[in-house]
């Protein structure tokens, strides 16, 4: 079986969603093999590669608050996170630029280094570091077992920009427009960080094969968050 899911960084319902899938499939007794690919879909192509504004400031900014009611909402989606056993500090991230944490995620899966995802994220969300930093990312990249040297030169390159951008054409072609968005053996589609009893349900419906359903949750888009 396989499980694909259009994601980005700096997105908190993506965690959340990969945590809730993780938790999904640790319940269901099959021995089938179950494949997750991560697919690059970025918030916004045009973020900085250095940090310009707090995320209580831009989260108010994007959505019309003040900042007190900015931080009251990204706490209510940081509980939501905790509740998923993650350290979550969303008040706290620094945010840039994920296009080359995207690339390296692609990078990695060539080498067969799944744990890349878990790491990029950990590492935004709960070390509040900057995923634009090549020094960051080779750091991450070497904690999980990859070449320092030759992730560096893969970092210095264009490698792999051209397959995140063809999983963001496959996005628009689906119609995507917001993540975490969840493709079950091209049966069943899931938009949003869903609940882990329905991505476990939609998974045992795909392995019995039965009809596609489409479910809309939480999720991040270009224009913002629906929560």
């Amino acid at each position: 079986m396989k499980i694909e899911i259009w994601s980005d960084y700096a997105c908190p319902f993506c965690y959340i969603g990969e945590k809730r899938l993780e938790k999904a499939i640790s319940q269901i007794k099959t021995d089938e093999k179950i494949k997750i690919i991560f697919k690059s879909f970025e918030l916004d192509p045009t973020a900085d590669k250095k940090v310009v504004s707090s995320t209580a400031e831009r989260f108010a900014k994007k959505y019309f608050m003040n900042i007190a009611d900015a931080e009251k909402k990204i706490e209510q989606i940081s509980l939501l996170g905790r509740r998923e056993g993650i350290d979550f500090k969303y008040i706290s991230t620094n945010y840039t630029n994920t296009f080359d944490a995207l690339r390296l995620t692609k990078f990695a899966e060539e080498k067969n280094c799944a744990e890349i995802v878990e790491k990029l994220f950990d590492a935004y969300f709960t070390k509040n570091l900057e995923l634009a930093d090549h020094k960051i990312l080779k750091k991450i990249a070497a904690d999980c077992g990859l070449d320092e040297n030759e992730v560096e030169k893969f970092l210095d390159s264009d490698k792999f920009s051209e397959e995140v951008r063809k999983d963001e054409f496959e996005a628009a072609k689906l119609g995507i427009h917001g993540v975490p968005f969840f493709l079950i053996d091209e049966k069943f589609a899931l938009s949003g960080a869903q609940p882990t009893e329905i991505l476990k349900n939609a998974i045992e419906d795909a392995l019995a094969e039965k009809i596609s359903e489409k479910f809309s949750g939480m999720t991040c888009g270009a224009d913002g968050c629906k929560f």
